[in-house]
């Protein structure tokens, strides 16, 4: 995971922006494994483990009628999540994730079902992922994605390389 994340923070630095995360189901682990890239305090402003879904609207601005409607587990909770972190953290980049981990199913959802979100400069993407494996499995499996998807989001963002076009 360190190669991936010493990438992202390279990345982000490169292009002179800071980055910011908002966590649900990975429980920290996504700053953590930004954290573990030495240097990664030139770009990551902090994070947020909105664990509990009221938290996802009081403190991350998620449309409290959303979550009543669809629950924790949606594309647009995942993509205000990650609008709402870089908006507080005064980020350019902001990364979220939300899902079910396990063991049991929640908000109508399967375990497995996990969506992260990339916003850059007011742009969203989403992605939906449908994970195997235990609770673990499933929280490394995101953490991974989520890296790969701001690499992603980030490279195709760079100067000269095209658009960035939303992932539903």
């Amino acid at each position: 995971m360190t190669g991936r994340a010493a990438a992202l923070v390279a990345l982000v630095a490169a292009q002179r922006r800071t980055i910011a995360v908002a966590e649900s189901l990975t429980g920290g682990a996504l700053a953590s494994a930004i954290v573990d890239v030495p240097g990664a305090s030139t770009v990551l402003r902090g994070g947020v483990v909105a664990y509990a879904t009221d938290l996802k609207a009081s403190v991350l601005g998620v449309d409290g009628d959303l979550l009543a409607r669809e629950g924790a587990v949606h594309p647009l909770v995942a993509e205000q999540m990650a609008a709402g972190v870089a908006r507080l953290a005064d980020a350019s980049v902001g990364l979220a994730t939300t899902g079910v981990a396990g063991p049991d199913p929640q908000d109508g959802q399967p375990v497995g079902t996990v969506f992260v979100a990339v916003q850059v400069d007011g742009r969203s993407t989403v992605r939906r992922l449908a994970l195997d494996g235990d609770r673990a499995a499933i929280r490394a499996a995101t953490v991974a994605r989520a890296i790969g998807l701001a690499l992603e989001v980030l490279g195709e963002d760079a100067p000269g390389a095209g658009t960035n076009a939303p992932v539903r």
